[in-house]
C-alpha cells in the first residue's frame, strides 16, 4: 500500500508567525523539526494500519524543510523548487491515498492561521465549483485526476471545516484552534503528534469505504486576485478567461488539466505581485 503525503507548514501545532517557518529566520529550526515529527507521526500511522510506501512531496516554501535521514517508514522524500504539478509533485494512480500534512486555511475563509492560497501577494480568494476552496480543495483535483482518495488532513480547525465539501469523510487531525490569523491554541506537540498517529491509522483502515474526492467535472477555479494588472496577466494563459477587474475563471473537463492551469497561473503572476 502506497500514500502520498503533501507537507506544508503553516498548519503546525505552535506554528503562529512567517518568521516561523521561513527559513533563515531565527526560530525556524526548532519549528521545522515539530513540523518533521507531524509528518512522521503521519507515516507512523499509516504504517501501523499496514502502509508500506511512502512518498512525502515537501511543499512549503523553497521545499527543502525536512531531513531526509529522519522520515520514519524509510520515505522517498521529494523537495525543491518548480516542480510542474507543484504541491502534487510525484502523485500517480500507483497510490491508494493522499495525507495533506500541516496544511492551512484560505486567504478569504475564517480565521485560520496564516492563511492564504498559493500566493497571499497575489491572490485573496478562490471558488472551486462556486464553493471557497483553500490549497486542500485546490490540491484534491490532482487526487481526483488520479482517482486517488484523500483521507487524512492535519491542521488548524478552519482548514478541517474548508476541506469538507470537497473530500467528505477525511479523517482530520485538528492539532490547534485558530484565534486570529497571528494566534492560535495549540496542543501540546507531543499530543498533537499521538492524534494525527491515531488519525493517519485510522484513514488508512477505513481506506475501503473511501472514494476520489467529491468534485463534480467539468469543474470551474474562479480566482480574484489583489490587484487588476494580475488578473490581466492571468489571462495570458488559454483557457483563462477575464470575469471582472480583479478575477478571471478557468473551467474543464479534466482535473489535472485544470490543476496544471491554475499553477501556471499562480507562477505566472507570482513575479510581479512580489
Amino acid at each position: 500500500m502506497k500514500v502520498f503525503v503533501s507537507s506544508d507548514m503553516e498548519g503546525t501545532a505552535g506554528v503562529v508567525a512567517w518568521e516561523q517557518c521561513r527559513a533563515g529566520q531565527p526560530e525556524y529550526a526548532h519549528y521545522r523539526e515539530l513540523l518533521q515529527e507531524e509528518v512522521n507521526a503521519a507515516i507512523e500511522g499509516a504504517a501501523a494500519a499496514g502502509a508500506e510506501e511512502f512518498l512525502v512531496n515537501d511543499s512549503h516554501g523553497a521545499m527543502a524543510n525536512l531531513r531526509p535521514e529522519r522520515l520514519s517508514g524509510h520515505a522517498r522524500y521529494l523537495s525543491g523548487r518548480h516542480k510542474p504539478m507543484y504541491m502534487m509533485q510525484g502523485l500517480d494512480a500507483t497510490f491508494d491515498a493522499v495525507f495533506f500534512v500541516s496544511y492551512h486555511g484560505s486567504m478569504s475563509g475564517g480565521s485560520s492561521v496564516l492563511s492564504h492560497t498559493y500566493n497571499p501577494l497575489a491572490i485573496s480568494e478562490v471558488l472551486l465549483n462556486g464553493v471557497p476552496a483553500g490549497e486542500s480543495g485546490i490540491n484534491a483535483l490532482a487526487a481526483l485526476g488520479y482517482g486517488v482518495p484523500v483521507v487524512l488532513i492535519t491542521g488548524d480547525d478552519t482548514t478541517a471545516r474548508e476541506v469538507e465539501p470537497f473530500c467528505p469523510g477525511v479523517h482530520r487531525a485538528v492539532v490547534k484552534t485558530s484565534v486570529s490569523r497571528f494566534a492560535a491554541d495549540s496542543m501540546h506537540p507531543l499530543q498533537a503528534r499521538e492524534l494525527i498517529r491515531t488519525a493517519a491509522r485510522a484513514a488508512i483502515e477505513s481506506l475501503p469505504q473511501a472514494g476520489p474526492p467529491a468534485i463534480t467535472l467539468p469543474a470551474t477555479l474562479e480566482v480574484t486576485f489583489r490587484n487588476a494588472d494580475l488578473a490581466e496577466m492571468a489571462t495570458w494563459i488559454t483557457g483563462v478567461e477575464r470575469t471582472g477587474t480583479v478575477s478571471v475563471a478557468m473551467a474543464g473537463e479534466n482535473p489535472l488539466r485544470l490543476f496544471r492551469t491554475f499553477v501556471t497561473v499562480v507562477l505566472l503572476t507570482r513575479g510581479i505581485a512580489e
